[in-house]
């Protein structure tokens, strides 16, 4: 199976059938992100235990890009600490923008690496960070994020 068509069946999957939608009980830390160019728009809620995200979920609608890569995120970030969740925001970001190219960095974004080729598709770029920029944003700027869901 060709490369690009393995990305194209990752994102197809974490779009159709995501494992991480829906609401989380009593989050730590929700925060809303929204892409106003093409209506991407999530809520991330996280569980936070002595520094490790020990779960999370979203809810939300967007494009198949927006939508998988947020899912991807959440299940790469589970287990993880606030530290090692907004490096791997960093690395997914510098991979977007075509910064960060080298292959061990890439393949520590696990699925996600599935999204390399998206910063040749200008527009759609703010979809595919949509979530990873909230996430780094919440863990960040703890004191942004807000207590409920939207519904």
């Amino acid at each position: 199976m060709e490369l690009k068509q393995l990305y194209r069946e990752i994102v197809n999957e974490h779009n159709l059938r995501p494992v991480h939608k829906g609401k989380l009980e009593n989050p730590d830390l929700v925060m809303r992100g929204i892409n106003p160019s093409c209506g991407d728009d999530i809520t991330l809620q996280l569980k936070i235990e002595n520094g490790v995200i020990t779960d999370g979920k979203y809810v939300g609608s967007g494009c198949a890009i927006s939508q998988a890569s947020v899912d991807m995120m959440v299940d790469q970030i589970i287990g993880k600490s606030k530290e090692e969740a907004i490096k791997l925001a960093g690395t997914f970001m510098g991979m977007i923008k075509g910064e960060i190219t080298d292959e061990e960095s890439i393949e520590s974004l696990d699925e996600a690496a599935s999204l390399q080729d998206v910063r040749h598709m200008p527009a759609r770029v703010k979809c595919a960070v949509l979530g990873w920029h909230t996430m780094q944003e919440m863990l960040e700027h703890p004191e942004k994020a807000n207590d409920k869901v939207e519904e």
